[in-house]
C-alpha cells in the first residue's frame, strides 16, 4: 500500500541524507511527535489485554502514518523508540530507503507485525519505443502482514500489501542490485523463527520481499528461515570484514530420527555454517571456523525436551 508519493529533484533528495538539516521548529516538532508516540507505544506491548493492545496499535498505526507523510521525518532518528525497544528503525547503508517495524504479541502466543517504508525511489517508465525517462520520488508503503496465511515462508514472495511480517534487525546492503535483511519472528508457544530475508525494488520502483539469490542445498528458497525452540537463542549475524552471513547450525537434541522436523526439540549444536555472497548470489558453507568472530551470545545451549510442551510426544 503505497501511502504517499512525492515527486522531487533529485539534490532535494540526496539533500535529506547528506546536506540538510532540521530547522530548529522542525526538530521541536518532530520531537514533539516522538513523545506523542512514546505514550502511546507502551500500551501496545504492555497492556494485559489483547483488545487494548490492538486498539492502541491502531492509534500507532495512525500516528506513524501521519508522521511521515512529511518527507523530512527522514532526518529525524527517534532514537528514543529505538533505545526503549519499542520499533526496530534501520536505514539502509545507501540510504535509499528507511524501514520501520515493531511486533505485537497475541494472547495465543504468536504476534503480528506492523510497519512502514520510507524510500527514496528511483522509477524508470517508457516515455515511447526507444525513450525512457527517470524519476526520483519519496514514497511510503505501509507493511501489511500476511503470513499467518503463508504455508511455505521460504518460498512467498510479497510487495508491501502482502508482506511476510518480522521484526528486521540488520539490513546489508547486497553486491547485486537487492537489499538483504536479517529478521525475528516469536511464531508461537513452541518454537520461534529467523530469517534471511530480501528486499528490492522493481523498475517501476515497487518494494518486493523474496528473491531467488540462494545457493542453499536443498531448498529453491527466495528468503531462509530457521525454526527452533523459543527458549534457546541461535546465533545470525552478519561479518563485515568476511563479506559472510554467520549463523547457528540447527539440530534435534538427540539422535532420535522420530525428533526429525520437530523444531521445537530443535538448537544450536555448537558448530556453524555460513552465506557467502559470490557474484550476486549467498552461497552455502558449512562447518566453518569461526574463533575469532564468537562472542557470549553464541554460547547457546540445545533445547531442554523435559521444559517444553510440545504439539505430541514422539
Amino acid at each position: 500500500m503505497t501511502i504517499k508519493s512525492l515527486f522531487l529533484p533529485l539534490f532535494s533528495l540526496l539533500s535529506f541524507y547528506g546536506f540538510a538539516q532540521l530547522t530548529e521548529l522542525e526538530q521541536k516538532q518532530f520531537m514533539t511527535f516522538e513523545d506523542s508516540l512514546q505514550k502511546i507505544a507502551p500500551r501496545v506491548f504492555f497492556s494485559k489485554k489483547e483488545s487494548n493492545r490492538f486498539e492502541a496499535n491502531k492509534n500507532l498505526l495512525s500516528y506513524w502514518s501521519s508522521i511521515l507523510q512529511n518527507e523530512k521525518s527522514l532526518l529525524f532518528s527517534f532514537d528514543s523508540l529505538k533505545n526503549k525497544k519499542y520499533v526496530s528503525i534501520l536505514t539502509s547503508p545507501d540510504k535509499k530507503f528507511r524501514i520501520i517495524t515493531w511486533n505485537l504479541y497475541k494472547d495465543d502466543g504468536t504476534y503480528g507485525y506492523f510497519g512502514f517504508l520510507q524510500v527514496n525511489n528511483s522509477k524508470t517508465i517508457k516515455k515511447g519505443l526507444f525513450k525512457k525517462e527517470t524519476t526520483q520520488t519519496y514514497e511510503i508503503f505501509q507493511l501489511v502482514d500476511k503470513s499467518g496465511s503463508v504455508k511455505t515462508p521460504e518460498s512467498y514472495v510479497g510487495e508491501p500489501n502482502k508482506w511476510f511480517g518480522m521484526l528486521y534487525v540488520n539490513i546489508i546492503k547486497s553486491d547485486d542490485d537487492y537489499y538483504t535483511l536479517i529478521g525475528w519472528d516469536g511464531n508461537d508457544k513452541l518454537t520461534q523463527r529467523k530469517f534471511i530475508d530480501v528486499l528490492y525494488f522493481k523498475p517501476d520502483g515497487t518494494p518486493t520481499f523474496g528473491k531467488d539469490v540462494f545457493k542453499y542445498p536443498g531448498k529453491f528458497a527466495k528468503r531462509i528461515m530457521f525454526e527452533y525452540a523459543t527458549e534457546v537463542s541461535m546465533s545470525l549475524k552478519y561479518i563485515e570484514n568476511r563479506k559472510q552471513i554467520i549463523f547457528s547450525h540447527l539440530a534435534p537434541n538427540n539422535l532420535d530420527p522420530l525428533l526429525e522436523g520437530q523444531f521445537q526439540y530443535y538448537g544450536p549444536d555448537g558448530s556453524f555454517d555460513a552465506l557467502i555472497m559470490k557474484k550476486g548470489r549467498w552461497e552455502y558453507e558449512p562447518a566453518i571456523d569461526i574463533k575469532n568472530e564468537k562472542d557470549k551470545k553464541d554460547n547457546v545451549k540445545k533445547p531442554n525436551p523435559n521444559k517444553q510442551t510440545p504439539v505430541y510426544k514422539p
